[in-house]
């Protein structure tokens, strides 16, 4: 078959230019501009990368149109509702969904890693006790690239791998110690006896004085939290990893920078900022007031929580964390507590009101999942830090892609220059 071509006609009398048309399996064809400049002396223009596909990748698909997220082409749905964390993990990180025994030796795998360096513990106790716990995590994960620099050889993929399971494993149980250093508790060592899920939230709960047993629903939610929040594509935090990835540096460095990158609030803070809407509206009796500030042309008021950047129908994650948030609600009777009954009205009213449906501001992931933590007993400082523990598989995943990827070279993105022309210094400073 011929390849494809795009012709670039510029109005300045050089011949027209002819760039390759790439295509893939899902989504739309891209333009290869890569011999733009060489051939035209010209950059293209970009903020945001809305048009730009800056790798190839086989890890995760979205339409936004039609509401599709697929892992490694599996609908998110099925993988929701059939499979588990550790299922995932392996999926993205090895392209394939596990046999029983490749299961159960993941999971043995993640178990043995889930352990911090007891020199690294103590590292916990440099931070100011009423430190975020992102700013902890940040801290706590740059610095295993000094615990366990027996593996950062990054052109070997087995240590790549040992690295990924490192990460994975130890994601939660540096999540939990950094809340348990915030609340002044005794650090919770992992336990192998529980899954992922129930161990995070042993760790998470349990003290030393009493046993822990976590419900079962609540175990199960938090696996879907895990699950539907695992990888994105290209999102912020992914692109940051892949970035600072392409310089070579190690994958410790590079989630620590993934890290960083989702604590912003309009990336994984979505969740967090949207509980504080709901603690600043306060009552179901003063929500018309907020609504009619929405619709307000002259405010800049917007609800935390509704539309999406990619998803311009109802977001597939978002439907799944409903059915979970009334799950658990239910379960837990507390569909009368005062900000889930806030929640819910907004959630109908966005689903009924024609403002909401014609702009396609349907309730997001991030709405529900912070209803759903608060429920749990999550306090709103950890939504973020959970987010960034079920990241951890999908940046490891597109770290290690890129990194054998042949054609990928250090990121470098171009400009369009604003600034003063060339220009000498004043003659009264050349006599000082």
């Amino acid at each position: 078959m011929a390849q494809k071509t795009a012709t670039l006609n510029l109005n300045n009398g050089s011949a027209p230019i002819e760039l390759p048309i790439l295509s893939g399996t899902m989504g739309p064809d891209v333009i290869d501009i890569r011999a733009l400049h060489k051939q035209s002396g010209m950059f293209t223009y970009d903020p945001g990368y809305l048009s730009t596909a800056s790798n190839r990748s086989s890890i995760t698909f979205i339409d936004g149109e039609k509401g599709i997220l697929l892992y490694r082409g599996y609908p998110i749905e099925q993988l929701a509702m059939h499979c588990d964390f550790i299922d995932v993990c392996y999926l993205l990180m090895n392209g394939e969904l596990p046999t029983p025994e490749q299961k159960n030796s993941f999971d043995t795998i993640i178990k043995e890693h889930s352990m911090l360096h007891e020199q690294l513990v103590r590292f916990f106790n440099g931070f100011r006790r009423d430190a975020h716990p992102m700013a902890v995590m940040v801290g706590v994960v740059g610095a295993l690239s000094a615990f366990y620099h027996d593996a950062l050889d990054i052109s070997d993929p087995d240590y790549r791998q040992k690295s990924a399971f490192r990460l994975v494993a130890k994601l939660p149980t540096i999540a939990a110690m950094a809340y348990k250093y915030n609340i002044g508790q005794p650090y919770v060592y992992p336990k192998n006896s529980l899954s992922y899920a129930e161990n995070f939230l042993h760790m998470m709960f349990s003290v030393p004085s009493e046993e822990y047993v976590a419900n079962p629903v609540i175990v199960r939610a938090l696996d879907r939290i895990l699950i539907l929040h695992a990888d994105h594509e290209q999102n912020a935090s992914t692109s940051t990893v892949r970035l600072v990835g392409s310089s070579g540096a190690n994958p410790f460095a590079c989630v620590s920078s993934g890290i960083s990158c989702l604590w912003g609030p309009a990336h994984g803070g979505a969740n967090e900022a949207c509980l504080n809407m709901l603690e600043e509206i306060g009552d179901v009796s003063r929500i018309d007031e907020y609504i009619k500030r929405v619709k307000d042309k002259d405010s800049n008021y917007r609800l935390m929580g509704f539309g999406h950047r990619v998803y311009k129908n109802f977001d597939p994650r978002a439907k799944l964390m409903r059915e979970t948030c009334h799950e658990v609600l239910n379960e837990l009777g507390l569909h009368n507590d005062r900000l889930f009954r806030l929640a819910l009205q907004l959630e109908k009213i966005a689903l009924e009101d024609d403002y909401f449906i014609s702009r396609k501001l349907y309730p997001n992931v991030d709405f529900y999942s912070g209803i759903v933590q608060r429920a749990l007993g999550i306090p709103t400082i950890m939504f973020t830090a959970i987010f960034a523990m079920a990241r951890t598989v999908g940046w490891v995943a597109q770290w290690n892609e890129m990194v054998s990827d042949p054609d990928y070279k250090i990121g470098r993105p171009r400009q369009l220059y604003e600034g003063a022309t060339m220009r000498d210094i004043p003659a009264a400073y050349s006599k000082r």
